[in-house]
């Protein structure tokens, strides 16, 4: 997949750089992306119309050449390291390196990423290299628009989502309810740890991973990010939130669903019936040309008019809807754009999740989420799986 960087060209243009540089790994998405390679030691990008890579050691190098999409690569080794360090020192060495790697492409004046090393920008100031803050993140907000390709590796990774889901439904269908309202599966009681396990395995079965997963019941769930622990119980809500990674493209998918297994109460039935509403009043305001802050103005509202607390009400308030609406979802799990009170210009290609909630510590929680793609004439729900409370 080749990203369509015109923004950047013209970034660079309007602040007077010559190129755009990265030093990281490529955990850090903006690596991955600009690159187009994934490796776990830091090397560097320099985008300046074209891709060129440079790598500290031969380890990476090879594969670089194969499976990258850089029109150059390169190593230390070519820019006369071990004469550098001889000269100047092991560790100014590099600066030295960096420069005459930048200055063989003509470049003067690199624009950094906002969380860039400084002793690496330090020494390129000394080696007189300009060297600017990209303070607006410009690359980030590039990816928040998807090309189809890759909507259609969030589409695969939802669909690993989903089956993950459906293993984590079933254990909760078939498990029993024990003498003290515990869940018992196989003989044992029933927990949190099991059901993630049964996701995981689900998922790398499908390719993908996942570092964390949430199913938090009852008080556990009235806490957004508890990712929950110990046994599960019968007539409490469980919300269960999976976030998986495809292993071979590096993007997201993220889906929550809540489940009673028995008889919820009154307040969590409401609560879920209520979300639904939220989330369809979501769907109805989201397109091409609305704000992110206007998504989330219209779940707000349904709550509000419910009469519960949300912290467009109440600042400070602890229950209720107490979190955005939701997030963008691409190479991170959470990144631009976001459906929030600074939610900015929804574009074709911005690919979001929709998760309103409601959480109280002496009720529980209530979330609901699926993940879409903003269209030229609306939206598509990337999301099929069904939503139902009781199991």
């Amino acid at each position: 997949m080749d990203p369509d960087l015109s923004r950047l060209d013209t970034y660079l243009d309007d602040i007077g750089a010559d190129g755009y540089f990265v030093d990281a790994d490529s955990t850090l998405s903006d690596q991955l992306y600009l690159s187009g390679f994934d490796a776990p030691d830091p090397f560097m990008t320099l985008y300046d119309g074209e891709t060129h890579l440079l790598f500290p050691r031969s380890l990476e190098f090879g594969r670089a050449k194969r499976e990258s999409r850089a029109d150059t690569v390169q190593r230390y080794v070519d820019f006369d390291h071990a004469d550098h360090i001889e000269a100047h020192g092991a560790e100014t060495a590099v600066a030295y390196v960096l420069a005459d790697f930048l200055r063989s492409y003509d470049v003067e004046h690199v624009a950094v990423p906002p969380r860039f090393p400084l002793k690496t920008a330090d020494g390129l100031r000394d080696r007189g290299i300009e060297v600017t803050p990209d303070t607006d993140g410009i690359v980030t907000q590039i990816r928040a628009t998807k090309t189809d390709p890759e909507v259609e590796h969030v589409r695969t990774a939802q669909r690993a989502n989903e089956a993950a889901m459906a293993a984590a439904e079933d254990l909760l269908r078939s498990a029993s309810v024990r003498d003290d309202d515990t869940l018992e599966a196989d003989g044992e009681v029933l927990t949190s740890e099991r059901v993630k396990t049964e996701i995981e395995v689900t998922l790398l079965q499908a390719g993908c991973s996942l570092d964390e997963t949430i199913v938090a019941c009852g008080t556990d769930a009235a806490d957004p990010h508890d990712r929950g622990s110990g046994p599960l119980s019968a007539d409490e809500a469980i919300i269960v939130d999976i976030f998986p990674r495809d292993k071979a493209t590096k993007y997201h998918a993220d889906m929550t669903r809540t489940f009673v297994k028995g008889e919820p109460s009154e307040t969590i039935a409401e609560w879920y019936d209520l979300t639904e509403r939220a989330m369809d009043a979501a769907y109805d305001v989201l397109e091409a040309g609305v704000t992110g802050e206007a998504v989330h103005d219209a779940v707000c509202d349904v709550y509000e008019e419910a009469g519960l607390p949300t912290l467009r009400s109440d600042e400070r308030t602890e229950t209720g809807f107490i979190h955005s609406t939701g997030h963008g979802v691409g190479l991170d799990v959470h990144e631009l754009p976001r459906l929030s009170p600074d939610g900015g210009e929804l574009r074709p290609g911005h690919v979001v999740t929709v998760e309103p909630g409601l959480y109280d510590p002496d009720v529980g929680g209530v979330r609901i989420e699926d993940i879409l793609v903003v269209t030229e004439d609306g939206y598509e729900n990337l999301t099929d799986y069904e939503k139902r409370l009781v199991v």
